[in-house]
């Protein structure tokens, strides 16, 4: 076990069952000559893991890690950046760097996964698989079927760009110290087409502003859209008018976006 100060402010909880790690690392599924970002490799139990199979680079917040970290880990197999990544300027952290498709593999505290993730997407970097290590009840959102309470506008933003699967949980025993929640390992895989989509920025206010206030039907939420173009796309996909953002696709979405 490695020796730490814990720091709550990091939400530091490192995975200590080593079944989990290879199970992670099998998800991710990655090549020798691919690159994998590793972000939050605290004591590196996962990161161990991880070199095994191919290059990697790695985020660290934590400089109290730095001596440790660096002494485990040869410099050949490992770049270890002990800074914030969501401080940092990823593609010019990689542009040096040879690799064949990137992935990113996190175990990340659940006020922070949403950012990480808009991150990695508004800077377009170009990922083939994230394997992330999210609270349950986040992950549950990210992965929601339409129509369930779950299904939100991080779910289609999410599902405008990966395809997303739930992998296993992980219990909060498997943890040093110990949150008081289980986990969820989610994959996102990048789409191999991209959607038809007139204006993309029309696209995601209309999905943020249809959820702004969610027990609201659309027609509610939407009141400064005009509605007659939306109630017609509504009608084309058998949705009543007063139905709930909730309860529509990702695909309508879009229509009805490209119809405005």
């Amino acid at each position: 076990m490695i020796e730490h100060n814990f720091k709550k402010k990091f939400g530091q909880n490192f995975l200590q069952d080593k079944n989990i790690i290879k199970k992670i690392a099998d998800v991710a599924d990655t090549k020798e000559d691919d690159l994998i970002i590793e972000i939050g490799p605290g004591g590196g139990a996962l990161t161990e893991e991880l070199v095994k199979k191919s290059k990697v680079l790695a985020y660290e917040i934590d400089k109290d890690l730095e001596e440790q970290l660096n002494n485990k880990f040869d410099k050949n197999d490992i770049n270890i950046i002990f800074d914030d990544f969501l401080n940092r300027d990823i593609k010019n952290d990689l542009k040096d760097i040879k690799y064949n498709k990137l992935y990113v593999i996190a175990n990340l505290p659940y006020y922070i996964t949403t950012p990480i993730i808009t991150k990695i997407i508004e800077e377009k970097i170009d990922v083939e698989k994230m394997v992330l290590m999210v609270q349950k009840e986040v992950g549950d959102r990210f992965g929601a079927k339409v129509g369930t309470k779950e299904y939100s506008s991080i779910t289609i933003f999410l599902n405008y760009y990966f395809n997303i699967k739930k992998e296993f949980i992980v219990s909060k025993n498997c943890f040093y110290p110990k949150p008081n929640v289980d986990s969820i390992i989610i994959s996102f895989s990048k789409k191999s087409e991209k959607y038809k989509v007139e204006n993309e920025e029309i696209l995601f206010k209309l999905i943020k502003d249809s959820f702004k206030q969610k027990r609201k039907t659309l027609k509610n939420n939407l009141k400064e859209y005009n509605f007659e173009k939306i109630e017609k796309v509504l009608l084309e996909n058998n949705l009543p008018v007063d139905v709930r953002a909730e309860n529509i696709s990702l695909e309508t979405f879009i229509e009805i976006a490209n119809n405005l």
